[in-house]
């Protein structure tokens, strides 16, 4: 007896199939199986498909669509084929998944193309952030040029109604007297003989410069001198010689003077003390207080003079 003929199940499903007049083309549509797959089922060749449970999925499909009961079919192929082996499973599923060279290769190509992307971008990203950034940061290392500060002259504050102060009180600085220094420049200025030698010359001309200057000196002071000091009120005359920073503060803290003055410079300052004053460069600064002139050696450290004059 065959195996057919035991089970009958291929053939039961045939003439079911028959009965209802339905092509085995048509159940295969229907189905999604493929019409030699039914047909090998209907012939009970079931070496020729995938296995135990694909067999028994299709007799229950087939079964189906057939409006049969499929248990009775399943009952009898359950003798056909035995159950899975849960170790001969277990030992299927830890087989290792087998890639051919081709798969990786292009995995190995596909890792390089993506690390390639990544510097390209990584480069583009740091120059743009060195071209943006470079200017500002060659702007905040150039060396700024500074220049000395100089104290601008705070505004003078009203004096009170109930203590109105003289006029002589405020302080002034007194311009030069250059017209009568011309005088004197004029007159003490000694012309050379046309026929003397070149060395004379030199020598005269040294001479009646110095003589000059002293005049000129002379004659500021005699003008300062001439003119009357009022009672209480301090005349403090600057002659600068070189290039000095000069600083005067009254009674009040107020600033009355405060400059760098020029080489030949000569400031005066009138008023009611006590004054506050720093020389700067003070060994080339001569201080006349009304008409006398101070020693401002006891009072200088490193070339800068701080003393007060009550």
């Amino acid at each position: 007896m065959t195996d057919a003929a035991v089970s009958g199940v291929g053939a039961e499903l045939a003439r079911a199939r028959e009965e209802r007049g339905l092509a085995l083309t048509d159940v295969a549509q229907q189905l999604k199986f493929a019409a030699r797959q039914l047909e090998a089922l209907e012939q009970e060749r079931f070496e020729a498909l995938p296995g135990g449970t694909s067999v028994r999925g299709m007799v229950r499909a087939y079964a189906r669509l057939l409006k049969i009961d499929a248990e009775p079919l399943l009952g009898r192929l359950a003798d056909r084929f035995d159950a899975p082996d849960a170790n001969s499973l277990a030992a299927r599923y830890k087989q290792p998944v087998p890639f051919s060279d081709g798969t990786r290769r292009s995995t190995f190509v596909y890792l390089g193309a993506s690390l390639g992307v990544l510097v390209a971008v990584g480069a583009i990203a740091y120059q743009w952030y060195s071209e943006h950034n470079a200017p500002k940061a060659a702007v905040a290392s150039a060396p700024k040029a500074t220049k000395p500060a100089e104290r601008p002259a705070p505004a003078e504050r009203p004096a009170p109604a109930e203590r109105p102060a003289p006029a002589a009180v405020q302080p002034v600085v007194e311009a030069k007297a250059s017209e009568k220094i011309a005088a004197v420049a004029k007159e003490k200025t000694i012309p050379a003989p046309e026929k003397a030698e070149t060395t004379d010359k030199v020598d005269r001309t040294s001479t009646d410069r110095a003589a000059i200057d002293k005049a000129e000196r002379a004659v500021k002071e005699a003008a300062l001198i001439q003119k009357p000091i009022p009672a209480g009120v301090h005349r403090i005359v600057f002659h600068c010689e070189a290039e000095a920073w000069l600083e005067v503060k009254d009674a009040a803290g107020r600033q009355i003077l405060s400059s760098l003055n020029p080489p030949g410079c000569e400031r005066v300052v009138q008023g009611r003390g006590p004054f506050e004053l720093v020389i700067g460069n003070a060994s080339h600064v001569r201080v006349l207080h009304n008409d006398r002139q101070l020693d401002l050696q006891p009072h200088t450290r490193q070339d800068i003079a701080r003393f007060t004059i009550p």
